[in-house]
């Protein structure tokens, strides 16, 4: 496929579908987070197990995700965009309809398999169409339209679930998926490759395994959900398949996950660093609203008005990060950001009862603030040193890793909360059992900084436009 978009419209509206995309995953992922009480109390289980429906989303987007770049290529991304926005909201009914913890796991692995074919085609569009001197901006702007979804999403959740049903908040899905098939239709080319190579099915089985196997069986350990067997079974085909799949990667000429990526310093930071980081932030929207509704007894609405205020930090940072990568370059701002931002998650500890609202709203205002920079210092690094033909490849390994990390800190953080209850021999679930989890998880964050440490000096000196700066000065001097 060739690696430019058809020129306008569609090199001008492409951007806008993929803020779409990335609207409809955030608002769905957001608005359910502040409803997880009431879903639980209807499906008669435990808050807490409903992490499955969290982490079985994101699951089944780094499962088919890998499939993606390839189904493009030879389908075309018009057709591909189309169909997951069909199974995405298929999915969302299927949800609505849901009336057991394993049906509703069922219908959010199907939205997640929509999920998986939807950003990731617009994004390998968008990296292919711009130059790398320009990405940060564009990454910066394409993300404010998606930013949205976050803001809306706790308080439109909390709203629905308090003052109508919890069902409504994936009936939602319905128009917006509508609205995105007109989208995708009208200004998404219809390209595609005119030879891909052949589909790599047993490298998509294999990671398909290994990632499905390890990341839910992490998630399912310490609940009653499944037989310690089953899930001891789950973990070591997850072990065995991963093992397996970097032994047929370096043996395929056209791995559906090409592991030789790795070999830059840039993009291995970026996914490794980026792993740590992630993994600390995706407990945030799963342990907070439990924390407020079931430690501070809020309505869903009232902890959604708190919860938004994160994402509205985000928000606030967007037109910033282009001046501040540029001024202080990508090195210092992952290393000392991933710190800031650990610390601002960590500091979620200190939430009590009779905490003065003001003093949470603060806190997650600038934790939010401080996550937007990093994100997206972490999602333009990942392309410093990738030529045009990998950007595929690479796109496809950066989505995997971003959905396996958030899967994973929505485990860890539930975990930690499970271990703290089981030290209280049975007591009921508290404010004080959440503290530790916002601590585990903030550690975890800090842990990227020792990643980034490791980038030379001037990684990504080029993306942040530090080079062009230098020739200009050197260019003005007689």
């Amino acid at each position: 496929m060739s690696s430019s978009v058809p020129p306008s419209p569609y090199n001008r509206v492409v951007p806008l579908i993929v803020a779409f995309a990335l609207f409809m995953e955030n608002l769905d992922s957001t608005v359910i987070s502040t409803s997880l009480p009431a879903i639980a109390r209807a499906l008669e289980t435990n808050p807490l197990a409903l992490k499955l429906a969290v982490t079985s989303y994101l699951l089944a987007l780094a499962i088919f995700i890998p499939a993606s770049g390839w189904t493009a290529d030879r389908f075309g991304a018009r057709n591909v965009f189309r169909i997951a926005i069909g199974v995405f909201v298929l999915g969302s009914i299927g949800c609505a309809l849901s009336h057991s913890l394993e049906e509703f796991v069922l219908a959010r692995i199907v939205q997640g398999a929509g999920g998986a074919m939807m950003t990731p085609v617009g994004r390998l569009i968008l990296v292919r169409s711009i130059d790398k001197r320009l990405l940060v901006n564009a990454m910066s702007l394409v993300t404010i339209p998606a930013l949205v979804g976050p803001i809306c999403g706790p308080p439109l959740g909390g709203f629905i679930t308090t003052y109508a049903s919890w069902h409504w908040i994936f009936i939602i899905n319905v128009p917006i998926g509508l609205i995105g098939l007109v989208m995708a239709t009208r200004y998404i080319p219809h390209v595609h490759a005119e030879r891909p190579p052949p589909f790599d099915f047993l490298g998509f089985v294999l990671s398909g395994l290994g990632i499905g196997g390890l990341a839910f069986g992490l998630s399912v350990l310490g609940l009653d959900f499944l037989p310690i067997g089953i899930v001891a079974a789950l973990l070591g085909i997850g072990a065995v398949a991963a093992a397996a799949y970097i032994v047929h990667a370096r043996r395929t000429p056209a791995p559906i996950l090409d592991l030789s990526l790795f070999k830059l310093p840039t993009f291995r930071a970026s996914i490794f660093g980026g792993f740590l980081f992630r993994l600390g932030i995706g407990a945030l929207p799963f342990l907070l609203p439990l924390l407020l509704q079931i430690g501070f007894d809020l309505t869903p609405f009232q902890s959604g008005l708190i919860t938004f205020t994160g994402a509205l930090g985000s928000l606030f940072m967007k037109a910033a990060v282009a001046s501040v990568l540029k001024y202080l370059g990508y090195r210092p701002v992952l290393v000392y950001n991933s710190l800031l931002s650990a610390a601002f998650l960590a500091a979620c500890a200190t939430f009590v009862p009779g905490m003065p609202f003001a003093a949470m709203i603060v806190i997650l205002l600038s934790g939010g603030f401080f996550r937007s920079l990093q994100f997206t210092a972490i999602n333009t690094i990942a392309y410093a040193e990738i030529e045009p033909p990998q950007m595929s490849k690479a796109t496809t390994i950066v989505s995997v890793a971003q959905q396996l990390a958030l899967s994973t800190g929505v485990a860890v953080g539930a975990l930690v909360v499970e271990i703290t209850l089981r030290l209280k021999h049975g007591a009921a679930m508290g404010a004080t059992d959440f503290p530790p989890a916002f601590l585990a998880v903030g550690l975890l964050t800090a842990a990227a900084s020792l990643v980034f440490v490791r980038l030379a000096p001037d990684a990504g000196a080029e993306l942040a436009g530090r080079k062009v700066a230098l020739r200009a000065d050197l260019e003005k001097r007689p």
